[in-house]
């Protein structure tokens, strides 16, 4: 939503001035509330919502049970308003409560970065990708390696037209797939911490200096930090546009919750930081089609923690086909398929962050309700059978808004403080908020089914 944000990027352009180096982030004043007080506040207002929704929705339950069997009719009910309706009440609580710590003073030199960059025919984005790293005028020692998995087009000349000292550029023969390209540039790390960057993306100002500042300020158990990724060419299509909210509102505020109950489920390869000794501990990224996911569930197994950082923002392009917007989230289902086969343990965690182990576990439900009972339902309604979407389906939409205005709040402030505007994208919030999940959740069921049914594994998309 940014204003520069859009198919001809000239992100460094017309900036507010910049901050100060130093402590940066939210610094509000009030009471202080422990992170476990704000945890079981929060899941307290779940619950009650949950009970209410439950109660308000007994008649239509009844009546749904008269056709579908008792059973059926609360699987579906449950999956339609009442869990929904916990996680957005928990949600707004939870990012009402929260209260971003400063982050330690970055006026001083930064520890040694290496930065990896898996490439794979980005003839059109790389060069501005390594350009916004050059950008950064980070206060430590850098070195950059790009890996070209065996590009077919003109990566490789546009890589070798770029004159960095701190660049390397790995030409592969042939294509491997990113976890095996990340893998081999992170034997060339020479630094103690290590971040990867997509080839068709843009670091905004500041955004390594934030993302270490996030690390070294986060407890120390912290071994891994997912950097914000919004949208760069949201101009571009319609679905572009509807995808601009998507990252803004719920992938960015999904992250936020996570880390301050000290669990972010996802370092997304697209922008993260990790510690060098450990990703080489755990054998590096594996070699799944989720391989982020599963590369960070592996981490919170181990006991470490994972940290968000909202004020490190990297713009990158999103599917602006809907075959490849599919294929995408297609993928990231089965990341989340696989990162369970591998790391079911995390399920019985004593930990607040086990919460959202369990909601990824009930996501692949949610999803089925959505595809086959509550899509069904919307085309009953069209010839006035209201067995599933009806009068009472307006339960779930006052928290729906609620949530969507929570988030859009919160996302506001953070751009404000990094001088950046969000643009108006009527358009795409409208079609986000009404047909988004029509093609969304359907997609991510057929991920659910390739990966439980062991099909063949395709790359796709990022």
């Amino acid at each position: 939503m940014s204003e520069f944000v859009g198919r001809n990027v000239q992100p460094f352009v017309a900036q507010a001035p910049a901050a100060p180096p130093g402590v940066i982030g939210e610094q509000r004043s009030g009471l202080y509330l422990p992170v476990r007080w704000k945890f079981g506040i929060a899941t307290t207002a779940g619950l009650l919502w949950a009970a209410f929704a439950l109660l308000g929705a007994r008649l239509w339950i009844e009546e749904l049970s008269g056709v579908t069997g008792p059973v059926l009719a609360h699987i579906v009910i449950f999956g339609i308003a009442v869990m929904p309706g916990f996680m957005n009440a928990f949600l707004i609580v939870s990012l009402a409560l929260d209260r971003r710590p400063g982050l330690r003073s970055t006026a001083q030199s930064l520890p040694g970065l290496t930065i990896l960059v898996a490439a794979y025919n980005e003839q059109d984005s790389i060069a501005s990708t390594v350009e916004s790293i050059a950008r950064q005028n980070y206060p430590g020692a850098l070195q950059v390696v790009v890996i070209n998995d065996g590009s077919t087009d003109a990566t490789a000349a546009r890589l070798a037209a770029l004159d960095y000292p701190w660049l390397e550029v790995l030409n592969l023969e042939r294509n491997g797939g990113k976890a095996r390209a990340l893998n081999l540039g992170l034997e060339r790390a020479r630094f103690r911490l290590t971040l990867t960057v997509d080839g068709d993306s843009c670091l905004y100002r500041n955004a390594l200096r934030n993302l270490v500042g996030r690390y070294l300020s986060d407890p120390g158990s912290t071994k891994a930090v997912a950097g914000a990724v919004l949208v760069r060419n949201s101009r571009s299509k319609l679905l572009t546009r509807a995808q601009e909210w998507d990252y803004f509102h719920g992938i960015a505020a999904i992250k936020r919750v996570q880390s301050l109950y000290h669990g972010t489920l996802v370092a997304q390869g697209a922008f993260s930081l990790y510690e060098t000794e450990l990703l080489r501990r755990l054998g590096g990224w594996p070699e799944t089609v989720g391989e982020d996911i599963v590369l960070t569930w592996r981490i919170l197994e181990q006991g470490h923690r994972v940290g968000y950082a909202e004020n490190a923002c990297l713009f990158t392009n999103a599917p602006d086909t809907w075959r490849q917007f599919i294929r995408q989230r297609q993928r990231w289902s089965r990341g989340l398929i696989e990162a369970f086969k591998a790391h079911w343990r995390l399920l019985f965690r004593l930990e607040m962050r086990t919460m959202f182990i369990w909601w990824n576990l009930f996501f692949p439900y949610l999803d089925l309700v959505y595809t086959f009972a509550f899509l069904p339902g919307l085309l009953l309604a069209c010839f006035g059978i209201y067995w599933i979407a009806g009068p009472m389906t307006l339960l779930v939409l006052p928290l729906a808004m609620v949530v969507n205005a929570v988030m859009y709040r919160v996302q506001s402030r953070m751009f404000e403080q990094q001088g950046l505007k969000v643009r108006r994208n009527r358009v795409g919030f409208v079609f986000y908020a009404l047909f988004y999940s029509l093609v969304l959740q359907p997609a991510c069921v057929v991920g659910y089914m390739e990966e439980i049914l062991n099909r063949r594994k395709r790359w796709g998309t990022k």
